[in-house]
């Protein structure tokens, strides 16, 4: 059941790139006391251990990023306790001799001036009483930790080689920040209630460094996802697995029930669908794979559909124009898919739905010698075709898909690491008229897509000094097609290649970005050569983020793009973190572009063969802003978003009398505005979230009066989920979503499309090795056949039979199965 955080806590690290996540080790390290035996740290502070007692650092709820210790500092050779100044001895007087007369010994004043002298030039004074030495000790899995930058208050120094820095301070409680380009920053927070000498050992964990344009994580420094300025949104990995019992073969519900994102139907014959995010349309998200375009750099409308969820760890989602982030296939927003990290496991999982769905998904990973590692993830899904309301017409396609990834981990523990990974997919997918149906006209009509692709990418870092980091991550992907729209048949190649080299550093306050980029999109149409691209795109960019105090971030970063057909483009961004009391608020604004293709929303349904070139098109251009307040009400967090975005000469498609298409540019913007409220509460085992976007999006109205809503964008949004889980045990949880109305285009039967409800219910029960799953979707049986016929009177010039899509087609269903560990 969705949870989605934008501030994910320390345990979970979204902000991490895939190498960043992985080989989380700690570990108890022994303190320096005296009392000889071990201590431990707890929640928050530290525990007395061994025969003597020891003062330790308390650590507070800020030490989450760092492994922390602290013992009390053994007397070193040249300490020396002063037990006075003066003293007057005399002897003893005998037992049993109190008839004896003892005189004191005379002092006379000049004498007791000497004396008052030597005490005053001698005695420290009271401040310097008061005053602790503490010596912090940062240590790596490697050992001693060189170079580390150790921050507390205004005072800042790096350690030496053996890893220390040394501060005196008086009484009081201190934040300390270890910091260094290749692992975590880590917070400490030490209360000194008497001054005592004390040794802190922080544990540094590695981290990769994200960097600006196409990167590993969706961040762009190795600050925490809560320490970014531009708001980042983490579907976590307990939230993909509930999805995955759900849609086992791909990822749109746990898109679609995102808020402020939308799974749209594009190609609804054959199940095609794209992501919309706050309204956008669906061309200008890009999607990603562990920062790589595996994909492409249009995932196409199939694109979420061929994803499995059973090896992602997260989903990172930023909205709004982030070409300054990703280039200018990001106008509208970045989805990016973290994998899984490599540990020792085993798993299996199979699936039945009653709608003839099929899937078996396997997952393995291991450790090996060396620094390396592997994952394998291999899977198998098929799926009947469906006439749910029996008209003739599928409102499911048939498919069979194979999928194929294996991935390759190296790390060498000092902030060097590497990762390898190669893809395949198959995929034959068949709709249209069912078997011996017709349309209304009397005639069969099938439409078929065939996929096959094959993708490979790399990703590495090389810590070069203890503040720079040299990395690079490169890419390559061919997706083939051969697309069936009845009696036409449209075959391509679609080619993408990516590279990178980024220097990153860090410099007190400052972390910085400084990067050339690589871009190759080609298209090969073998049936409408007209379309035919091979577009270039050179890149340089540069970012940095600048952190006076813990309350204040502030980030600028810039991207120079230089397209081969559609020639310069600079995208800034401007974003800043404000931490006032317990509040937080984010503000962000950029802009970006898009280079024109001639893969639109319509041409996704009927195909390039009835597209007329056209050779005078411009880039579009857009211009994008966020409001982000949030605040945490002991169980509960609430965040309050407002955004807009301005889409200049955007491509519109206008269809001809005569059935054809023509992509031009709008004189008249797309604007955008809307809201979105994320609640989130959490006691024990119960689990509650819910969420509403508001979403306005007008443009020109193609009849020229004025202008419209965008067609397919509901105005209203609404989420409610609710789950009670015992860990270790199970789960339930029911889900209500509401969609409110759309504006409709084309449609012979309504110009608004109705609101309506879903309603769903999972239960997860574990028994030892296995997870036994049962989930309902869709139970009212919502679906747009109970309200208007889904298949046209007659063919519309351009070739479809069908109307678009604005409410679901597949109605009631029920699936189950069982994941087994090994």
């Amino acid at each position: 059941m969705p949870r989605h955080r934008d501030r994910a806590p320390a345990a979970v690290r979204p902000d991490r790139t895939p190498l960043q996540r992985w080989h989380q080790r700690g570990g108890v390290r022994r303190g320096l006391g005296r009392g000889g035996g071990r201590e431990k740290r707890e929640e928050g502070g530290a525990e007395k251990a061994g025969a003597g007692h020891r003062r330790s650092a308390e650590c507070g709820p800020k030490a989450s990023r760092g492994v922390v210790h602290a013992g009390k500092m053994p007397r070193a050779a040249g300490y020396r306790e002063r037990v006075g100044i003066f003293r007057i001895r005399q002897p003893l007087k005998p037992h049993g001799a109190s008839s004896l007369r003892y005189r004191m010994p005379r002092l006379e004043l000049h004498h007791f001036l000497v004396f008052l002298g030597l005490a005053v030039a001698l005695t420290p004074s009271a401040s310097a009483a008061q005053m602790a030495t503490v010596i912090v000790r940062t240590v790596s899995q490697a050992g001693p930790a060189e170079g580390v930058e150790v921050v507390i208050g205004t005072s800042g120094q790096l350690t030496d080689q053996e890893g220390q820095v040394l501060f005196r301070l008086p009484s009081g409680v201190y934040l300390i920040e270890a910091r260094r380009i290749g692992f975590a920053d880590a917070q400490v927070t030490l209360q000194l209630a008497v001054p005592q000498d004390t040794v802190l050992v922080i544990q540094l964990q590695e981290e990769a460094l994200a960097t600006e344009g196409i990167v590993v994580s969706s961040t762009r420094t190795d600050r925490r996802i809560e320490d970014e300025p531009l708001r980042v949104e983490v579907v976590s990995r307990e939230e993909v697995e509930e999805k995955l019992l759900m849609t086992p073969g791909d990822i749109a519900m746990l898109l679609n029930e995102t808020a402020g994102l939308r799974v749209q139907p594009t190609a609804p014959s054959l199940g095609g669908a794209s992501v919309r995010i706050q309204g956008l349309r669906g061309r200008y998200t890009q999607i990603l794979s562990d920062g790589l375009p595996l994909y492409g750099g249009q995932a196409g409308a199939l694109g979420p559909l061929q994803v499995p969820p059973m090896d992602l760890a997260q989903v990172e989602v930023i909205k709004g124009a982030a070409s300054a982030l990703y280039g200018s296939t990001a106008l509208g927003g970045v989805v990016n898919l973290i994998s899984r990290r490599p540990a020792p496991e085993r798993e299996l999982l199979l699936n039945r739905s009653t709608l003839g769905g099929t899937d078996v998904v396997g997952w393995m990973a291991d450790e090996m010698d060396g620094g390396w590692a592997y994952t394998l993830l291999a899977s198998a899904h098929e799926q009947a075709r469906e006439d749910v309301d029996s008209d003739g017409w599928a409102d499911l396609p048939r498919f069979r898909r194979a999928v194929a990834r294996p991935r390759l981990f190296w790390q060498d523990g000092e902030g060097s690491s590497g990762m390898f990974t190669v893809g395949g997919m198959i995929e034959d997918r068949v709709g249209g008229t069912m078997p011996a149906r017709t349309t209304p006209a009397g005639t069969e009509f099938q439409e078929a897509l065939d996929t096959r692709r094959l993708d490979g990418g790399f990703i590495g870092q090389l810590l070069i000094s203890d503040t720079r980091v040299l990395s690079g991550r490169a890419s390559g992907s061919v997706q083939a097609h051969e697309h069936t729209y009845g009696p036409r048949l449209e075959r391509d190649r679609h080619t993408t290649g990516f590279a990178e080299l980024v220097l990153s550093g860090q410099d007190r306050a400052h972390y910085w970005v400084l990067g050339a980029a690589f871009q190759y999109d080609g298209y090969d149409a073998r049936d409408v050569p007209v379309f035919d691209f091979d577009y270039v795109v050179p890149a340089l960019f540069a970012q940095d983020e600048y952190a006076p105090v813990d309350w204040l971030t502030l980030a600028a970063s810039a991207r120079l793009d230089g397209h081969s057909e559609y020639g310069t483009t600079l995208s800034p961004r401007l974003s800043m973190l404000l931490r006032p009391a317990e509040w937080v608020l984010r503000a962000s604004a950029g802009t970006g572009y898009f280079a024109p293709t001639p893969f639109t929303e319509e041409t996704d349904a009927v195909g390039l063969g009835r597209l007329l070139p056209n050779s005078q098109l411009v880039k579009e251009e857009a211009r994008s802003a966020m409001l982000d307040v949030g605040r945490v009400f002991g169980p509960m967090e609430v965040n309050v978003s407002t955004f807009a975005s301005e889409v200049t000469q955007p491509l519109v498609t206008r269809r001809q009398a005569d059935g054809n298409l023509f992509i031009e540019n709008a004189i008249d913007p797309v604007r955008t505005w809307g809201t979105e409220v994320l609640a989130r509460y959490h006691d024990g085992p119960l689990h509650v979230t819910a969420s509403h976007t508001f979403l306005r999006s007008t443009e020109a109205d193609p009849s020229g009066a004025g202008r419209r809503e965008v067609p397919l964008t509901p105005r209203h949004a609404v989420g409610m989920v609710g789950a009670w889980e015992e860990e270790g045990r199970g789960r339930a949880g029911v889900e209500l979503y509401y969609t409110g109305r759309q504006e409709l285009e084309d449609n012979p039967y309504r110009g608004v499309s109705e609101s309506h409800f879903i309603l769903g219910f999972l239960v997860d029960r574990r028994l030892g090795r296995f997870r036994v799953f049962l989930n309902a979707e869709n139970i009212l049986d919502t679906r747009q056949t109970h309200f208007d016929p889904l298949l046209r009177p007659s063919q519309t010039p351009d070739g479809r039979w069908i109307t678009d899509v604005w409410a679901p087609l597949d109605g009631r269903s029920f699936n189950g199965g069982v994941w087994i560990t090994f």
